[in-house]
């Protein structure tokens, strides 16, 4: 019932542009999208990171190799089907987490489902205990990056007072054909020791976020902001409405306040990633008030969604139902990820 819920909205969504076509409007449609890649790591042991403990580096060294390619096929393939339903084109900016370093990143936009579409990379080490990372690519051909820079999340464990290495928070400004955007890239905190011992570092991050926004807006209160990310929170958790104030109905963002589209989907019990048989949304997508005007003579937001096509979806055993993770019972399960994508739509009038 979940998946068709999803799949009404899109018939929807389809049948709605279709009719502005009719009344003589054209638009622009641009999808962008935010994918956990579940740790693509690649074969090689790095002495610099924790990566030895990843479920790649743990596989005899014989079936490295083929379940790295595959992986990598995996994840090209549904990168390039984000979106598609809709317009004939795969995501033009896509934010991923839990990738080890650029080079994994390079395999990925260099397979024969995306190379045709000239995929750039943004992408800076950050000191994760894990040795992951987040990035972002972005087809050439539709954006073009003005700045970049990495903002280093600074937390420390209450009862150890030693500091929690984590993600840094990846901040990309540049134009969406001629449009100004600014895209922040999260992977924050887990929940490991549990959700209420873990909370205050999510916490933090949701704090470095907002000052990030902050500091964006002002500059410019008009500001195109999108903030993406693996939260490890849900929309309805503190970390998202009381410390960004992030607002579910869109006629109630104010100039600088937040729009998220996610939480409705998660109070009709839709998620992104599931555990012990409870469905979390932890994979969110969210926008400034800006992109919520009505005048679409610039991109403005159209349509959010979670991307959970049936090839998606473990078919049996004890995760069923669950999204097709890549690594199961210490081996490699040739599936995809432990998390949806999720997507949003950016449309613009044509003139």
């Amino acid at each position: 019932m979940k998946h068709f819920k999803i799949y009404i909205i899109m018939i929807i969504a389809c049948f709605t542009i279709s009719a502005k076509a009719q009344d003589g409007k054209k638009f622009k449609i641009h999808t962008v999208a935010f994918y956990n890649l579940e740790n693509l790591f690649d074969t090689i042991n790095d002495p610099s990171k924790n990566d030895e403990a990843s479920p790649m580096m743990e596989m005899s060294v014989s079936h490295r190799g083929n379940a790295y390619l595959k992986k990598v096929q995996n994840l090209a393939r549904v990168l390039a089907d984000i979106g598609t339903d809709l317009i004939p084109n795969s995501p033009v900016i896509i934010g991923v987490a839990e990738v080890e370093n650029k080079e994994v990143l390079k395999d990925v936009i260099n397979d024969p489902e995306l190379i045709a579409k000239d995929y750039g990379i943004v992408h800076y080490e950050s000191p994760d205990r894990r040795g992951i990372d987040v990035g972002l690519i972005y087809q050439k051909k539709f954006f073009t990056p003005i700045s970049t820079s990495s903002h280093e999340l600074l937390i420390f464990d209450n009862a150890s007072h030693k500091r929690v290495y984590t993600r840094d928070q990846l901040l990309v400004s540049g134009k969406l054909e001629e449009d100004l955007i600014h895209i922040l890239v999260n992977h924050w905190p887990s929940r490991r020791g549990g959700e209420a011992k873990s909370r205050p570092n999510r916490i933090a991050a949701a704090k470095l976020s907002k000052k990030i926004i902050d500091s964006l807006q002002t500059i410019d209160p008009y500001a195109k902001i999108i903030m993406m990310g693996d939260f490890n929170d849900n929309p309805t958790n503190i970390s998202l409405k009381e410390i960004l104030k992030t607002e579910k109905d869109k006629e109630n963002v104010n100039l600088k306040g937040i729009y998220n589209p996610m939480e409705n989907f998660h109070r009709n019990g839709l998620g992104s990633n599931a555990y012990r048989d409870s469905w979390s949304l932890f994979d969110q997508i969210m926008l400034t008030k800006p992109f919520l005007e009505k005048d679409y003579s610039s991109f403005r937001f159209y349509q959010a969604g979670i991307f959970n096509k049936s090839y998606l979806v473990t078919k049996k055993g004890r995760y069923k139902g669950y999204p097709f993770r890549s690594f199961a019972d210490g081996g490699f399960s040739d599936g995809f990820s432990d998390h949806f994508p999720t997507y949003i739509y950016l449309i613009k009038e044509v003139k």
